[in-house]
């Protein structure tokens, strides 16, 4: 599956962005779609994570409240809406295809198969 992540730009904090994750290719219900982020000089990070199967939805504390991650079947599109956007917040932003769909695991980058190749969020003080 290859996935096409979109939507990033330059926002002032307190702003909103919503980044789509676009996936050619087949999905399955035991997939868990995940979102990460890079920001300079930093290492990557989980962000948000939701399951094919039921929806079901986790969330990093730092971004618990602002942010939200729905998806679009008919599309095969994945979303994640940022509110109360923060200068710390910026990054680079992934998005991933975890095949084996496991709890435990889902905050790991280690555990995704597939990646889409980033886009950049810049939020401005």
């Amino acid at each position: 599956v290859q996935l096409q992540a979109s939507g990033g730009g330059l926002v002032q904090a307190g702003g909103s962005l919503r980044l789509s994750c676009a996936a050619s290719g087949p999905l399955y219900r035991s997939d868990v779609i995940g979102w990460f982020r890079r920001a300079p000089g930093k290492e990557r990070e989980f962000v948000a994570a939701m399951f094919r199967s039921g929806g079901n939805t986790y969330y990093a504390d730092s971004v618990k409240g602002r942010f939200t991650t729905s998806r679009d079947n008919a599309k095969n599109t994945v979303y994640l809406q940022m509110n109360s956007l923060k200068p710390e917040d910026t990054a680079v932003y992934y998005c991933a295809v975890d095949r084996a769909g496991i709890l435990s695991t889902i905050r790991r980058s280690d555990a995704y198969d597939y990646w889409g190749q980033g886009t950049l969020v810049t939020v401005s003080s």
